[in-house]
């Protein structure tokens, strides 16, 4: 059996310096399955490339030309992984998260546990704050709308230590059979190149009938002060956040979501109270700077 690992970089090499490191150390004593590591580097100008061709010659290091964006990127490596491989599962992760120490161990265990029509998921915990969830997968109710992860920033009690059944998952420690892949299709690099790439795959594969759970044995740590663009504190800005492929709160990116989702015109009033609550805090916040009350940069 493998499992291939497929890693997304773009510059910020002292994260993936690290995460070979760690994935080395974790990895040497395990003789079975097999963990083929494969990188793609989209296009990095830190000298990535040539430092991984030096320092990790049995990584399979895949280039792009800066234009691939996540979901390219990992359509690029799951095509490597399943064709010139023959992989029999993906493990997506990012340079920049920890692990658990028994990680793959659990790994091993949960993949044998479960068949091949599963999809599994890792419990993401805040790397500053330890004792706080960042995700358990994510929910999204087609009739509602309501869209988001579980347990986002919440104690990690004990509601959060067994198995969950998910609407979808993030693109870290995520699990998926190689057959799910040929099945369902590659990543929608076309409609979702960065964000919600991962949630749009995952939640389409829930649609055709497979099953999507994380695991509480899985424990990943998240870097999130990494993660997208900052708030807006000018209309450059504003704009920015929601344009940017960079951006969260990508307006069309978020909105195709629900066109090919949503189930009612109830869901896109949910969707667009959303940007309400976007436009009408940097609005008070602007009126707040003309009285001299200052918002706090994050």
């Amino acid at each position: 059996m493998q499992i291939a690992i497929i890693i997304p970089v773009y510059n910020h090499l002292s994260f993936t310096k690290q995460a070979l490191a760690d994935l080395s150390s974790a990895l040497k004593d395990i003789q079975e399955p097999l963990f083929p590591v494969i990188i793609i580097d989209d296009g990095s100008s830190d000298g990535t490339g040539e430092w991984i061709n030096i320092n990790y010659p049995d990584v399979h290091l895949l280039q792009g030309d800066g234009n691939l964006w996540w979901s390219g990127a990992v359509n690029m490596g799951a095509r490597y992984a399943l064709e010139s491989l023959k992989a029999d599962f993906i493990l997506l992760w990012n340079n920049d998260i920890n692990f658990d120490g028994c990680y793959f161990r659990n790994l091993i265990r949960i993949i044998k546990e479960n068949n091949n029509d599963t999809i599994i998921g890792s419990k993401i915990l805040v790397e500053e704050q330890p004792d706080i969830i960042w995700s358990m997968g994510g929910y999204f109710n087609p009739v509602s709308g309501k869209h988001g992860m579980v347990g986002y920033f919440k104690k990690n009690e004990e509601v959060y230590k067994k198995v969950f059944e998910a609407d979808w998952l993030t693109g870290m420690g995520t699990i998926i059979p190689g057959q799910i892949i040929e099945k369902l299709g590659y990543w929608d690099n076309i409609n979702f190149p960065q964000y919600s790439g991962d949630s749009d795959f995952t939640y389409r594969a829930k649609l055709k009938g497979h099953k999507i759970i994380v695991h509480p044995d899985l424990i990943l740590f998240n870097k999130t002060e990494h993660s997208g663009v900052t708030r807006p504190h000018s209309f450059k800005q504003l704009l920015n956040l929601l344009t940017d492929n960079r951006s969260k709160s990508n307006f069309k990116r978020n909105l195709k979501f629900y066109k090919l989702y949503a189930k009612s015109c109830r869901a896109y009033m949910h969707f667009y109270w959303k940007y309400c609550l976007i436009f009408g805090g940097f609005i008070k916040w602007k009126i707040f700077d003309v009285f001299g009350i200052r918002k706090k940069r994050t």
